[in-house]
């Protein structure tokens, strides 16, 4: 009989085998079976994956001239997370020492590298904190070479060659705000856009507004990758491998630069006309769009070089840019005044106006009575600057822009339209029939046109009166707790706001139905329902963009505008109104501002719009079409607190058709007024902006750490608000 304590050993013996045995299985799985995995986990310890991303595509007008391209620039950038852990005084020396060789202040080149959190003001870093940080471009050789061949006294610091973005501007040509701006893309816009984590860094240029949002995937492309292998240290001693980055598609915008031109000028010379007469206007806009829809020159007005956001931007210009603090009355240059903008049309809206009265029955052929006044609900509405004129048929009305005509056709219409409905405090009340019509020509929302920023405009539907009701009668500007029957003028408005400020009451009907009262557009919007009605009746959702090329000069996509509807009128409503309009020209409202031109060369037709303001001097506006009897353009200007239509808005025009058409003296910016073809681009022209970008290359930086020449650079240069 074996002893315990015996049995008790053999016990331990057992155990101790079993361990041997499973650290044995143990060992041999993991070099037999499982050896492909470590050997890959091996590898991974001495390589590092460096994400090249990809040079964005540029964007060109419709000849192919580049709006926006990049350049390659010598590009300094300091690493701060490096400089925090590897030196004491968290890199405030190494800055001392950089800033003088960069010609800049120490405080300014500390501003660059601050991160922007709140309370901390521009210039700042948007970017990840783990980026390096860009703060000098257009370095000379000369300072690379010194900061490449002392890496001692600048640790961290790094200068290589990346793209920067640059605006051209072919012919002065201009769209800041519609070509948009860049900036550093953040935590929450990857995740929003489902981006990679490894396919772009915090300090990745995206789209932040404009044409550079909307297109934003196809202009960047898609990063590459290259694996370097590096030592303990970290320095990179070779290329193990990787993927080529795919440079981004090319925008070709059916803008065209010298058209633009002219627009621009055009706008500029009636502000200056505008203050010269004594108004006070800062902001204004013009558009010009063929008939089939595409956009070929947009202006807004204060413009700005885009260039400003280059190597960051002060406090003091994100405050111009964006109208804030102080400069309140810059006019905010980095608004598209012609997408955002909201006007009264004034009497350009009367032409929807005649297509709702026809439509309700009202003679096309008819004749109307066109007093010096009419009375409506107690209140007089004047036929302003005209007399009495009898009776007149609508193209009469058009050319003579009489007010009493249409004020009585909206209060007519307001009599037969369900007044029921009016004093019924229902968010769900029927649409009015002349608003409907408004509606179904595009105004009162969103043209669809292709850039993210864009206003509605207002239609005073009975819904759209409820809402604001709703929204300001207790709360908002709250009329009822403001209002006072026996107040000032506007104390008395806000306390018959606050009883009835839902109803569609007849005054508005009849207000409405010359573009006033609470009737707002944008230009944009104006002049796709002057592109309907020119067009014979199709209304487009508008575009910018004309085609996506691909790198190699072939077409990716071509982008054609939508049709959204067919305007509800019928083609002889349409043709009478068009007719209408090319006596406005001759022997109506703009006769003066279009004296001396040659309508034999080319027949341009129109409406004048003057929108009253309270308080406020007129907001000037002219709608247009040419050639009369074969339209190819429409040309609109819309220019607040500038006075008459005729004064103003319309020698804008004017001058912009010259430009277009090669009149009075001009050279022909558009000979014909024909499109051209989509331009041709080849391979080699499209390498020539990004030269030097394509093939990003993985380098050792002077800190050691694994670097890519081509990586964009987060300059600023189109930072954002």
């Amino acid at each position: 009989m074996i002893p315990r304590s015996r049995r008790r050993l053999y016990g331990l013996y057992m155990v101790a085998l079993a361990l041997l045995v499973v650290l044995g299985g143990r060992l041999w799985y993991l070099q037999v079976l499982d050896t492909t995995q470590y050997k890959a986990l091996a590898q991974v310890n001495q390589t590092r994956t460096v994400v090249v991303p990809a040079v964005r595509g540029m964007i060109t007008d419709d000849t192919g001239q580049a709006l926006v391209t990049n350049q390659t620039s010598m590009t300094v950038s300091v690493n701060m997370m490096q400089l925090s852990q590897t030196t004491s005084d968290d890199g405030k020396a190494v800055l001392a020492r950089l800033a003088p060789l960069l010609h800049m202040s120490d405080k300014s080149l500390t501003e660059k590298v601050r991160l922007c959190t709140r309370g901390v003001s521009q210039p700042c870093w948007t970017g990840s904190p783990y980026q390096p940080i860009p703060v000098a471009e257009h370095v000379s050789d000369t300072i690379a070479l010194q900061i490449m061949e002392e890496p001692t006294l600048y640790p961290g610091v790094t200068a290589q060659l990346s793209p920067v973005v640059d605006y051209p501007m072919p012919d002065g040509a201009n769209p800041a705000q519609v070509v948009g701006y860049l900036q550093p893309i953040t935590q929450a816009e990857m995740a929003q856009q489902h981006l990679p984590e490894t396919g772009f860094a915090g300090d990745d240029l995206v789209g932040q507004s404009g044409l550079e949002a909307q297109y934003n995937t196809p202009l960047t492309g898609k990063p590459g990758k290259q694996i370097v292998s590096v030592n303990a240290a970290g320095d990179v001693l070779g290329t193990v491998g990787g993927t080529p980055a795919q440079t981004g598609d090319t925008l070709v915008t059916s803008l065209n630069a010298g058209v633009q031109t002219v627009a621009q000028q055009a706008l500029a010379s009636a502000i200056a006309r505008s203050r010269a007469a004594g108004n006070n206007p800062n902001q204004g806009a013009a558009v010009v769009e063929t008939t089939t829809g595409r956009i070929v020159a947009m202006a807004s007005y204060p413009d700005y070089n885009p260039n400003m956001w280059d190597n960051g931007i002060s406090q003091q210009e994100v405050d111009y840019l964006f109208g804030l603090g102080s400069q309140s009355g810059s006019g905010e240059p980095a608004v598209n005044w012609a997408t955002q903008g909201q006007y009264a049309p004034g009497s350009t809206f009367k032409v929807t106006s005649t297509a709702a009265a026809v439509a309700d029955g009202f003679p096309l052929n008819g004749l109307y009575a066109c007093p010096a006044s009419v009375n409506i609900d107690g209140h007089t509405f004047i036929n302003d600057g005209n007399p009495n004129e009898g009776d007149m048929s609508f193209s009469e009305a058009l050319i003579q822009s009489c007010d009493t005509v249409y004020y009585d056709i909206g209060y007519q219409m307001w009599q037969t339209d369900d007044n029921k409905a009016d004093s019924q405090l229902n968010p769900n009340a029927p649409i009015q029939k002349m608003q409907q019509m408004e509606l179904d020509w595009g105004f009162g929302k969103d043209t669809g046109v292709d850039l993210p920023e864009e206003s509605t405009g207002t239609i005073p539907t009975r819904q759209w009166l409820y809402n604001m009701w709703e929204d300001n009668a207790h709360k908002g500007q709250n009329w009822c707790k403001n209002g006072n029957a026996n107040g000032s003028y506007v104390q008395q408005i806000e306390y018959d706001d606050c009883q009835s400020g839902w109803v569609w009451e007849p005054g508005q009907a009849a207000i409405a139905a010359i573009g006033q009262g609470y009737v707002t557009s944008t230009p944009l919007q104006l002049t796709n329902a002057y592109v309907a009605l020119a067009d014979g009746g199709t209304l487009y959702a508008p575009r910018v963009g004309e085609a996506l090329m691909t790198p190699a000069g072939k077409v990716a996509q071509t982008i054609d505008p939508p049709v959204v509807r067919k305007l509800p009128a019928s083609s002889e409503t349409l043709s009478y109104i068009r007719s209408a309009l090319a006596g406005v020209v001759t022997q109506g409202t703009a006769a003066g501002a279009f004296g001396g031109f040659p309508l034999n060369q080319v027949c341009v037709a129109g409406k004048t719009g003057t929108a009253q303001i309270m308080g406020k001097v007129a907001t000037s506006v002219f709608a247009s079409f040419a050639p009369c009897n074969n339209p190819k353009l429409v040309v609109v200007v819309m220019l607040p607190n500038s006075g008459y239509g005729a004064d103003a808005a319309a020698p804008a025009v004017r001058q912009i058709w010259d430009g277009i058409f090669g009149l009075e003296g001009k050279k022909a910016a558009m000979p014909g007024g024909n499109l051209p073809a989509l331009p041709t681009l080849t391979a080699t022209s499209v390498k020539a902006t990004a030269a030097g970008k394509a093939g990003a290359s993985v380098q050792a930086s002077p800190s050691g750490k694994a670097s890519a020449s081509g990586k964009a650079s987060p300059s600023g240069k189109g930072g954002g608000k």
